[in-house]
C-alpha cells in the first residue's frame, strides 16, 4: 500500500555561509593562535599608557632621589613603585612597571603583530622597514643599559694614565710588589664585597680580610690633640688623627658619597695583624685635594689669595695625615691598603701635555676647554698627539673621551693645571643612529609609494 505524497512544500535549509571570522580561527596554526593575544593593539596603548605614567612619576623622583637612582629605580628595573613624600600620603603606594618589563612586552608586542598578521609585499616595504628601525631602537637600549659603562680620567699637565675611574663604584685595593718583577700586583676586593661582618680570603693574599663596618658615605673629623677624644676607629696610621663619622647618602647630582670601611687582618693561623680605617677621603686624590682646600679656606677665614701662610701649613699638614700610606708586612712582603674608586685600566696610556681654559670676557661662561694628550700604544707601535674639546671626543680603544672638567689646583704657589675627561664605553653606540635612519627611510619610502600611486591615479582620471 502506497502512502501518498504529502503536499506540503519541503523546506531545505539553506548551505551554511562560511564565516571569515570562525573559520580562520580553527583553520590558523596553533602558533599563531597563541600569539594573537600578544599582537593586540590594545596591548600596544595600554604599554604606551603605562610608559607615559613610568616616566612621569620617574621624573617625579628626580627631586629627591637624583638622576641615577631614580633611572635605576624605574627605568632599569623591572618592577617599581611610587609613593609621595608629602607626610600623611606615604602610605599610598602606587606599583608600576619598570623600563625593562615595558620594554620587553612592547618588543615582543611588536614582533607578534609582524609574525601573526603581517604580510609582506612591496606595498608595505616601508612600514617593515621602519618596525625593523624600532626594533633595533629597543634592542640597542637593552644592551646599552647592560653594557655602557661611565668613567673618569683626571690628570695634571705632564702625568700619564692608563686607567678610568668609576664615579660611583670603589674597591678595597691591596697592593704589592710582584716577585721578581717590577709590576705592582693588586687584590681588588668589589664594593659588593665591603658589607658588615663580611670575611674575604684571595688566593695571592697570606692573610684574610674582616669587614668591621661599612659606611657608604662618611665624613672625616680631626682628632685634635687637646680634644676630648674616644678611642680611636682603628689601629693604623689615619685613625690616630682622624675619625670618619658615617652621614646620610647623597643623590644629588652635583655631590658625592664618600664611603668608609672599617677592617682587620688577619693571618692563616687566626692571628690579627690589626685594624684600618680607609677611606675614600684617602685614597681618591681628588677627594683628599677637596678636603685640603676646604681645610685651608677655613684656616684662612674665607681667604683664597694663598697668602696666609700659617692656614697654608695647617692644611698641608692636614693633608699629609690624611694621605699617609697605610700598609701591613706579612709572609716577608709589604702590603699597601687604600679605599679608591674602581679602576678600569687599558693597554695604552694617555699623557696630558697642555690645558687651555678660555671664557667670554667679563664672564665665567666657558669658550674653550681644550686637553692635548700624547696616545701611546705601544702593542700597535703608536704614538700621536690629539686635541679633545668640547664637541670633539676622543674615539680610541673602544672607548670615548669627552671633555669633561678643567680647572687649576690654587693651593700651591705655582698653581697647577689640571682636566678631567668623561670615558664612555658603549659597544652598541651606533644602533640609535642606525635605528632612526631606518625609521626616517621607511617612513620616505612608504609617503613614495604612496604618493606614486596617487599620482596615477589622478593620471589615469
Amino acid at each position: 500500500m502506497s502512502t501518498p505524497a504529502s503536499s506540503a512544500p519541503v523546506v531545505v535549509p539553506p548551505a551554511p555561509r562560511s564565516n571569515p571570522v570562525a573559520g580562520t580561527t580553527l583553520s590558523r596554526p596553533l602558533w599563531k593562535r597563541v600569539l594573537s593575544p600578544l599582537s593586540s593593539l590594545r596591548l600596544t596603548v595600554i604599554l604606551l599608557g603605562f610608559s607615559v605614567l613610568v616616566v612621569f612619576f620617574g621624573t617625579l623622583a628626580q627631586t629627591d632621589d637624583g638622576l641615577y637612582l631614580a633611572q635605576n629605580r624605574y627605568f632599569r628595573s623591572w618592577f617599581s613603585t611610587w609613593s609621595p613624600l608629602t607626610e600623611g600620603w606615604r602610605w599610598i603606594v602606587i606599583p608600576l612597571p619598570g623600563g625593562y618589563l615595558l620594554g620587553t612586552l612592547l618588543l615582543t608586542n611588536l614582533i607578534a603583530a609582524h609574525a601573526t598578521r603581517f604580510k609582506f609585499t612591496w606595498k608595505k616595504s616601508g612600514i617593515l622597514l621602519s618596525h625593523l628601525g624600532v626594533v633595533l631602537l629597543l634592542v640597542g637600549q637593552l644592551f646599552t643599559d647592560m653594557l655602557a659603562r661611565e668613567s673618569r680620567m683626571t690628570f695634571s699637565e705632564g702625568e700619564w694614565r692608563n686607567f678610568s675611574e668609576d664615579f660611583t663604584a670603589s674597591e678595597l685595593a691591596i697592593l704589592s710588589d710582584a716577585p721578581g718583577d717590577r709590576m705592582t700586583e693588586v687584590v681588588a676586593i668589589p664594593e659588593g664585597r665591603l658589607r658588615d661582618g663580611e670575611i674575604v680570603r684571595h688566593d695571592r693574599l697570606p692573610f684574610t680580610v674582616r669587614i668591621s663596618r661599612w659606611f657608604p658615605n662618611s665624613e672625616p673629623i680631626f682628632r685634635a690633640p687637646r680634644a676630648t677624644n674616644g678611642p680611636p676607629q682603628a689601629s693604623s696610621p689615619v685613625s690616630r688623627h682622624f675619625d670618619f663619622l658615617p652621614v646620610n647618602e647623597t643623590h644629588k647630582m652635583d655631590e658625592k658619597n664618600i664611603p668608609t670601611v672599617l677592617i682587620e687582618l688577619a693571618d692563616s693561623g687566626g692571628k690579627s695583624l690589626g685594624s684600618w680605617a680607609l677611606s675614600g677621603w684617602s685614597g681618591d686624590p681628588v677627594m683628599a685635594k677637596s678636603a685640603r682646600t676646604s681645610w685651608y679656606k677655613r684656616f684662612s677665614r674665607g681667604d683664597t689669595t694663598g697668602e696666609d701662610s700659617q692656614a697654608h701649613m695647617m692644611a698641608g699638614q692636614l693633608y699629609s695625615f690624611l694621605t699617609e700610606e697605610q700598609t701591613v708586612v706579612a709572609d716577608g712582603r709589604t702590603y699597601t691598603l687604600t679605599l679608591r674608586p674602581r679602576r678600569y685600566y687599558q693597554p695604552f696610556t694617555l699623557q696630558l701635555l697642555k690645558t687651555t681654559h678660555d671664557v667670554y670676557r667679563g664672564t665665567d661662561i666657558p669658550k674653550n676647554f681644550q686637553s692635548r694628550v700624547l696616545i701611546d700604544h705601544p702593542a700597535r707601535g703608536e704614538r700621536r698627539e690629539v686635541n679633545i674639546y668640547m664637541n670633539n671626543p676622543l674615539r680610541y680603544g673602544g672607548l670615548t673621551y669627552f671633555q669633561y672638567q678643567m680647572g687649576r689646583d690654587e693651593f700651591f704657589s705655582t698653581p697647577v693645571a689640571h682636566s678631567v675627561l668623561q670615558v664612555v664605553q658603549n659597544p652598541s653606540w651606533l644602533t640609535p643612529y642606525i635605528g632612526c635612519a631606518l625609521v626616517a627611510c621607511g617612513l620616505l619610502v612608504q609617503f613614495g609609494i604612496h604618493l606614486v600611486q596617487f599620482v596615477r591615479r589622478r593620471v589615469a582620471t
